[in-house]
């Protein structure tokens, strides 16, 4: 009885997980197919595209901006800042629009105005006059500058990071269009607006000194509008990326909405998906499970002067074969090689397998292809990587099927393919990758089957690597006289 409960328990455990994974899937399917319908993309800035303390912005941002540019899809940013406080390096971004200070106005990458909310003097007149009155500092911001109304630590605290240098200038309104204002006080979330304020104004509190002061009606949704209406799309053409509270009303209105890994708890109630930080590439991330973006592909066998990582050495009785490694591309193949080769695993071993326009194989300790091991102590996954292929020269981990790799491995001697670019091209081969195969050789059909974790560099190691296939072999293809690695030194 015991067992039929134990069992019992246990697959409905099974049966709940199976659920989640589907209803996880089930989830990735829908968005998916509403990033399909995505046109534009929004963008908050502070921690959403760069860090806002230290101004860090990873390298994918350039390639997520590139990548969606190429397949027709516009940009947009989406933020409380005013164009004056766009840093450069989101500038050169070029986005197509500029949803700023909370949607009040809007330009686009020409510099001509979509839209804007300009808020009435006297309601300003109002605002200031309060503020007066509860005895807190305030600032007023146009379309392309801002003022306060003083200068102290606790305001340079809030306002410096994102506006370094402002100028005082309490009455900054009587002569410019006021489009937002700012609270600056340590009162926090118990401070409210009058009633007669509140009928046309809200606050939007984003630091623990300071609320945007924005129309009551505005917010980054109604700006993001004004784009889309200006462009003649839908809502559910929309992709937002944000993290804090005035990316809320743009959450409920965007067709697909991503909240960032350390965005605000009530924002991401409200996402489809929470990615990962800035710093973990959070945006690129999510846009490459949505297969909106895909990563740049750097095929390292074909730029080996830019490579940097552990080389081997595998000095046979018919010369040395000087290898590239891979780890970041094969990470877990590359610590199984480098370590048997300096615990001196592979000292004396033969290239048991030689098959002349095809490839030399090796590595393991019995010379029949039967045996060896691995660091491990048992057989270990492959590490396909889309980086990495059986050109000629290619160093391959050689397997029993898959994800049965121990430490034999082989390299590629093929230099002759009867395929041209454009077959392997349509075949599925990355261009870069297809030019090789057709010009040099390899084993195009080993791809996704065999671990590539290394390549020969020089032309010295391809000499001996021909004169090696071209020993004489008996049955099994194994060479008459031993082909013998002396040792392997690898250079980290």
């Amino acid at each position: 009885m015991l067992f039929s409960i134990t069992l019992f328990r246990k697959t409905t455990f099974n049966d709940i997980i199976e659920k989640i994974k589907l209803k996880e899937e089930d989830m990735k399917t829908k968005l998916k197919y509403k990033a399909k319908k995505i046109k534009i993309v929004f963008f908050d800035i502070d921690d959403t595209l760069r860090v806002k303390e230290t101004g860090f912005i990873p390298e994918s941002i350039k390639v997520v901006f590139k990548q969606l540019r190429e397949k027709g899809i516009l940009t947009g940013i989406a933020s409380g800042r005013g164009i004056f406080g766009v840093v450069p390096e989101i500038r050169d971004l070029d986005p197509d629009f500029f949803v700023t200070l909370n949607g009040a106005y809007v330009e686009n990458r020409k510099g001509e105005v979509i839209a804007k909310t300009v808020i009435p003097q006297e309601c300003v007149e109002s605002y200031i006059s309060w503020t007066k009155e509860v005895g807190i500092e305030y600032g007023l911001v146009g379309s392309h500058e801002a003022a306060l109304s003083v200068r102290n630590p606790m305001i340079s605290s809030a306002i410096d990071i994102i506006y370094p240098d402002l100028a005082v200038n309490p009455d900054f309104y009587q002569d410019h269009e006021i489009y937002q204002m700012w609270t600056f006080e340590d009162v926090g979330d118990s401070l409210q607006l009058p009633e007669d304020l509140a009928e046309s104004l809200r606050m939007v509190r984003w630091h623990e000194h300071s609320s945007d002061v924005v129309p009551k009606e505005g917010s980054k949704a109604a700006g993001v509008a004004k784009v889309v209406e200006h462009l003649g799309f839908k809502p559910e053409n929309v992709l937002v990326f944000g993290d804090g509270l005035n990316d809320l009303e743009l959450f409920d209105y965007a067709g697909l909405s991503i909240a960032m890994g350390v965005s605000h708890e009530e924002l991401q109630k409200k996402a489809d998906f929470v990615t990962k930080t800035v710093e973990e590439d959070g945006i690129f991330d999510a846009l490459e499970q949505l297969g909106m973006v895909e990563k740049e592909l750097t095929f390292p066998q074909l730029h080996l002067d830019e490579v940097q990582g552990p080389i081997a050495k595998i000095k046979t009785n018919h010369g040395e074969l000087k290898i590239q490694l891979f780890p970041d591309q094969a990470p877990k193949t590359v610590a199984n090689f480098i370590a048997l080769s300096k615990d001196g695993y592979y000292d004396g071993v033969i290239f048991h397998r030689v098959i002349k326009d095809f490839m030399i194989q090796g590595g393991d300790p019995t010379g029949t292809g039967m045996g060896g091991e691995s660091i491990y102590g048992e057989r270990f996954e492959d590490e396909f990587s889309p980086e990495l292929y059986n050109i000629r020269g290619a160093l391959s981990m050689a397997n029993a099927g898959p994800n049965t790799n121990g430490s034999q491995f082989f390299i590629v001697q093929n230099s002759s393919l009867p395929y041209s670019t454009k077959e392997l091209t349509r075949g599925g081969w990355p261009k870069p990758i297809a030019e090789v195969y057709a010009s040099k050789g390899g084993t195009p059909h080993l791809d996704r089957r065999h671990t590539v974790f290394g390549q020969l560099v020089d032309e010295a190691s391809y000499e001996v690597l021909d004169k090696i296939a071209a020993v004489e072999t008996a049955s099994m293809d194994k060479p008459l006289e031993d082909v013998v690695i002396e040792t392997i030194e690898v250079i980290d």
